[in-house]
């Protein structure tokens, strides 16, 4: 055989080389992207929406949740409370009252806590056992959940006193939150903060985002 054709037989052998191992190796895909992850919102910090924005959407979003409006007060009285109560204690009062939308089914209830028990949040209707904490008023349900918030992002509501709280403990249960301060975003709640449904977040985020795009608020 010629050097010539050596050659060439050389550089068909690699080519067949080649092309064998590019197709044992699939083909060149770039590597998959990772899935983006919503960002962190604070449980700590102030109102972005006000009562009025909140009960704006309330009364105005569609569709309208079936049922009758149940709770003690009208909701026009009720996000302020949340705004005011969030406010002394560092809490975001609009994602609370976007909580408690959530809890209540619109404040329509229906669950085990009934409208009389002021309780907007579940505190205390437990997966086992379930017993609802009750509340002489609304605003002192609105206390509590925000007490009880403050405590999961919280580290140093170190009791349920004043200090470190503003105002006199009401809620039942911040003892049982250990430790202070585990959960700093409305993103790590569920999966046994505060409810065991791992959605539990996500469906709390969805509804305030919504009020935050009824009043258009980015």
């Amino acid at each position: 055989m010629s050097s010539v054709a050596v050659r060439r037989f050389t550089v068909a052998v690699l080519a067949a080389a080649l092309a064998a191992a590019a197709a044992a190796c699939g083909p060149n895909r770039s590597p998959a992207s990772p899935t983006p992850q919503p960002a962190p919102v604070p449980i700590m910090g102030p109102s972005i929406l006000n009562a009025g924005q909140l009960v704006a959407w309330f009364n105005g979003r569609q569709p309208r949740p079936s049922g009758d409006y149940a709770a003690t007060v009208p909701v026009a009285t009720l996000a302020q409370y949340f705004i005011e109560e969030g406010a002394a204690e560092g809490v975001a009062g609009d994602v609370a009252f976007a909580q408690s939308i959530h809890e209540t089914g619109w404040f329509r209830f229906g669950g085990v806590v009934p409208p009389s028990a002021n309780n907007f949040a579940g505190i205390g209707a437990t997966d086992t056992d379930p017993k609802p904490a009750v509340f002489p008023d609304a605003r002192t349900g609105a206390r509590a959940q925000i007490q009880h918030l403050r405590a999961y992002a919280d580290a140093g509501a170190y009791a349920c006193a004043v200090p470190p709280l503003r105002n006199p403990c009401v809620d039942p249960r911040f003892s049982l939150v250990v430790p202070k301060g585990k959960a700093t975003t409305w993103n790590q709640m569920g999966n046994g903060n505060w409810a065991t449904d791992p959605a539990y977040a996500t469906a709390i985020l969805t509804l305030y985002a919504e009020a935050k795009t009824f009043n258009g608020v980015r």
